[in-house]
């Protein structure tokens, strides 16, 4: 048996990565994993406004948590929300075709109702949506997502506080609301932005949004 080495008893545990209290560490932990799963924290949702202003008054525990998880935040208060952007290729969403489609739609109908008739929410039904994509994006793509899958994309979107979807019968009176965070998850800043994406899509070119999960090509 051979002798321990003395040195190894003077060894210290590490200092605590965060001298945080135990509330305060519980407050962070569910920050992030609010922002892991759906990409940002909506203060003006049931539930969220205690979090959302313990974030606010801490943001650069925040900020400097999330950073060693690959990621950026921003805070938004006038739309009370905090958002976070991938750092890293591997956290950024590679949505599938379809998909894209969808979100670039969306995007269109609430910078349509932001920028151009001044209001402050953004709704629309699967109808008006159908009618856009026919309208300003593929025509020929509108018959070929069935039903269930604009169901599955609007969910996907809705996780990702990109919309709030109120499912309806029938299924085209459904309602969307568009969210602000997709502002910064389909980065447009202006028209001309989003519709050199369209052409780059009609080309079968990649359009890459920011999110924090990844969908498979199926």
């Amino acid at each position: 048996m051979t002798e321990a080495d003395p040195n190894l008893n003077e060894l210290s545990a590490p200092e605590p990565l965060l001298r945080l209290q135990d509330q305060d560490r519980a407050r962070l932990a569910e920050a992030l994993q609010e922002l892991l799963a759906h990409g940002s924290l909506l203060g003006l949702e049931s539930g969220q406004s205690a979090l959302y202003n313990w974030c606010r008054q801490n943001f650069e525990w925040l900020r400097e948590t999330a950073a060693l998880a690959g990621l950026d935040v921003a805070l938004l208060h006038e739309e009370r929300m905090v958002q976070a952007i991938p750092r890293v290729g591997s956290m950024v969403l590679h949505l599938r075709q379809d998909a894209t489609l969808i979100w670039l739609a969306l995007w269109y109908a609430g910078d349509v109702r932001w920028r151009d008739e001044g209001e402050t929410q953004a709704f629309l039904t699967v109808a008006e949506l159908n009618a856009l994509l026919k309208d300003q994006l593929l025509p020929d793509a509108v018959g070929q997502i069935s039903r269930g899958r604009l169901r599955e994309i609007l969910r996907q979107a809705a996780r990702f506080n990109l919309v709030r979807f109120q499912p309806a019968e029938p299924f085209e009176d459904s309602g969307i609301e568009v969210l602000p965070a997709i502002r910064r998850v389909v980065p447009f800043r202006e028209l001309a932005e989003w519709t050199e994406s369209v052409s780059a899509f009609k080309r079968g070119e990649v359009v890459a949004v920011s999110s924090t999960e990844e969908e498979v090509e199926s």
